[in-house]
């Protein structure tokens, strides 16, 4: 053997021995490594459950609205004579006091329902007109004697005559202990003049000044088929534009539909303006006018059994389930859906029944 190949095989040999050693010690590295993961690994988390609950679910939808003073209506004047003297937007109509001048003579408001329709001069009248006369100067201090409970039986009494007289001449009118249409106006109560309709020398039988509440409320406009969710007198929540909820009840419906047609003046599908009325007028007393949200409940369910809808499966052949911490299935109706919660209802869901959710 030669030198030569005496080294070659010395060669080789070194670098077979090289290659066992890596692969061996890669073998080792492997395994090890295997080794640590294995005993890092943890058991999976435990299913998170809820129990079924008895409860109330309710449903709400948000409307936009208009804080103001409600729609106008507008006064329109009786009688004969030149209106002389105006309101200022923003005054009040109140009992007893002069709105606008006719022929430089004031005209009063009477609060009431029924307007005066003729002279009241002598004893012989009865009636409802009669009857608001008396309870108006009773209500201002003036003694009009006793008044019957049936106001279409109320006379014009000497009594009454007098006390009117009395009063007719602290107001600056002439003192003649009758009274006659347009000489006060017959209002229901006190309201706000939104704006003036009529100018100074104008006929006062016509349009004269259009009148809000004096309360501010909301007016929201409702598609009229969804109006019929909305009863007067339910409870609901405004929103301001601050954020500030105000509790509020609904105090009417319209029941003149606006848009839906050619012919209105508005676009858009038939609408009916609901009227909501703050619980406290205060809370709404640093705002003018603005615009706000108006949450109404438009369905309530009482009583029911509930879970979270994380806790609903469902099947491959229709419908849902809940899943028990055992893994067993129990079928379910589902009812109303709200806030994160579903109603459901079948055989074996009671109260307290523990199931599996995702949330």
């Amino acid at each position: 053997m030669t030198r030569v190949a005496a080294r070659r095989r010395t060669v080789i040999g070194i670098a077979v021995l090289v290659v066992v050693v890596g692969t061996a010690l890669g073998v080792a590295l492997i395994d090890s490594r295997h080794g640590e993961q294995a005993g890092a690994a943890t058991p999976p988390p435990a299913a998170q459950t809820v129990a079924v609950r008895r409860t109330d679910l309710s449903n709400a939808q948000s409307f936009g609205g208009t804080l103001g003073y409600g729609a106008p209506q507008t006064l329109k004047g009786t009688g004969s004579g030149v209106v002389t003297k105006l309101p200022a937007v923003g005054d009040v109509a109140a009992q007893g006091k002069a709105l606008y001048w006719v022929n430089d003579k004031p005209v009063p408001v009477f609060f009431g329902d029924t307007p005066l329709f003729r002279k009241l001069d002598g004893p012989t009248l009865k009636g409802a007109d009669v009857a608001v006369v008396a309870s108006n100067l009773k209500a201002l201090g003036y003694s009009v004697g006793a008044l019957p409970k049936d106001p279409q039986q109320t006379a014009f009494t000497p009594a009454i005559a007098a006390a009117l007289k009395k009063w007719e001449k602290s107001v600056g009118l002439d003192d003649t202990g009758t009274i006659d249409v347009g000489q006060v106006v017959v209002l229901a109560g006190p309201m706000r003049v939104n704006s003036v309709t009529a100018q100074l020398g104008d006929p006062v039988a016509g349009d004269l000044i259009p009148l809000t509440s004096t309360q501010k409320v909301v007016t929201m406009p409702v598609d009229a088929t969804e109006v019929g969710q909305i009863k007067t007198g339910a409870a609901v929540t405004i929103l301001r534009p601050d954020n500030k909820t105000v509790s509020a009840k609904v105090t009417a419906i319209s029941t003149t539909v606006d848009g839906g047609g050619k012919d209105q003046t508005s676009s858009g599908p038939p609408k009916l303006n609901v009227t909501v009325t703050p619980d406290d007028a205060s809370t709404l007393a640093d705002l003018d006018a603005a615009s706000v949200q108006v949450q109404v409940t438009t369905s309530v369910h009482k009583g029911v059994l509930a879970v979270p809808v994380g806790a609903l499966v469902a099947l491959r052949e229709g419908g849902y389930a809940v899943q028990t911490p055992d893994g067993q299935y129990k079928a379910v109706q589902t009812g109303m859906f709200a806030n994160g919660m579903v109603e459901v209802s079948g055989a074996g869901i009671a109260e307290g029944l523990k199931v599996v959710t995702t949330s």
